[in-house]
């Protein structure tokens, strides 16, 4: 029996040491703080690590964390200066500093935090309008800090930062602000569209008027340039058309032509006056009449002197070729037909239009070529000037 009693008594002994050493013995993980107590006062502070405490005489109070911690807050209605009721939600991130102050200063130190940011809140949009509260969020973040980190500072607790997290209007107010937004936003798209037509219409007029500018220099330059061209042309053919006459003109008297070929060349040319589309009515000239007579006048008196001369006589010695007179002046070829002076002087009249092809027929100008046969050479002036000078066709 007093066996049983000694082993019961050792099993108590070695329970009430066990517990004994369960409470005698603390850890305080870090970044946490303790608060003990004796006898129902205030005793010490547990700081991180391992601690003895006496046990039933110690009690440690419940860990404080000291880490900076966030708490946020369901939306609060507050009014504003123009009487109207927003739901603000606020975040607010807070640190214990002291253990003992926040554990004998304050009894429930996040709802006492809860309830100080609600009323600083309340004071702070209080004087502000609508207006300035959703454009100042700065500002009230900044007066609910420094409010709410003087009140909390005897609790042991430093406000670090408070933040609106969302600022809801009544609904009707919604709707009148984003019809002011989306009329605001018109009219600057409005504002916006009517600059760049504005832009671009002077854009446009500038482009138009460079192009303008530029093609009426470049129809100036053309026209110039034109012109210049033109002249040059007119110049060289002019002086084309100079140096062709000087060489006809220098050709007709190096080759001293008589007034045979000058005859001749005339009634050639003739035929081609009559030729053309153009030509409808052609004049025959008067003195085509008289040229036609004594080309006859000629036919007849070569057929005559081929008759009376002897077959069997020998041929007469060919006579040398007349000389022709020196050509006249160039001025003198200026003279117009059927006026002026003689082509030569008369030498004498011959029967038939060969003495006026020879040459030594009378005047020239309107007069009888032989006896009384042929007529006047027709467009015929003075010495030097005839239809093949008058005409440069006849070339």
């Amino acid at each position: 029996m007093s066996t049983l009693v000694l082993v019961i008594l050792l099993i108590v002994l070695v329970a009430l040491v066990v517990v004994v050493a369960r409470f005698s013995f603390r850890t305080i993980p870090q970044a946490n703080a303790g608060i003990v107590e004796r006898f129902g006062r205030y005793h010490r502070t547990l700081h991180p690590g391992l601690h003895v405490v006496v046990p039933f005489v110690d009690r440690v109070h419940p860990l404080i964390d000291l880490r900076e911690q966030v708490v946020s807050f369901p939306p609060q209605p507050v009014i504003t200066r123009d009487n109207l009721v927003v739901g603000i939600d606020t975040v607010i991130y807070f640190q214990v500093t002291d253990a003992k102050a926040a554990t004998y200063e304050v009894a429930n130190y996040i709802t006492a935090v809860e309830q100080l940011t609600v009323t600083t809140l309340r004071n702070v949009v209080g004087g502000m309008d609508l207006e300035t509260v959703l454009t100042s969020r700065d500002q009230i973040n900044t007066e609910l800090r420094r409010e709410l980190d003087e009140a909390t500072g005897k609790w042991g607790i430093r406000v670090g930062r408070v933040e609106l997290k969302a600022i809801e209007p009544p609904s009707s107010i919604q709707d009148s602000m984003e019809k002011q937004m989306r009329a605001d936003r018109d009219k600057r798209a409005a504002i916006l569209s009517a600059e760049g037509n504005k832009q671009s219409a002077i854009l446009n007029a500038e482009g138009e008027r460079q192009a303008a500018v530029l093609k009426a220099r470049g129809e100036s330059e053309a026209v110039v340039l034109r012109a210049e061209a033109e002249a040059k042309a007119q110049a060289a053919r002019a002086r084309g058309q100079a140096e062709a006459i000087t060489t006809v003109f220098r050709a007709i008297h190096e080759g001293n032509p008589d007034q045979r070929l000058l005859a001749y060349q005339y009634m050639q040319m003739l035929p081609q006056i009559a030729q053309g589309d153009a030509n409808k009515v052609w004049i025959v000239p008067s003195e085509i009449g008289k040229a036609l007579e004594g080309i006859g006048g000629l036919v007849s008196s070569i057929g005559g002197q081929a008759a009376a001369t002897p077959p069997a006589a020998p041929a007469a010695p060919v006579p040398p070729p007349r000389p022709m007179p020196e050509p006249a002046a160039p001025s003198a070829l200026a003279g117009n037909s059927g006026t002026g002076p003689q082509f030569d002087p008369p030498v004498g009249r011959h029967a038939s239009f060969e003495g006026w092809l020879t040459g030594g027929g009378g005047p020239v100008d309107h007069g009888a070529v032989g006896d009384g046969e042929g007529g006047p050479v027709p467009r015929a002036g003075h010495a030097g000037t005839s239809p093949f000078d008058d005409d440069p066709s006849l070339v």
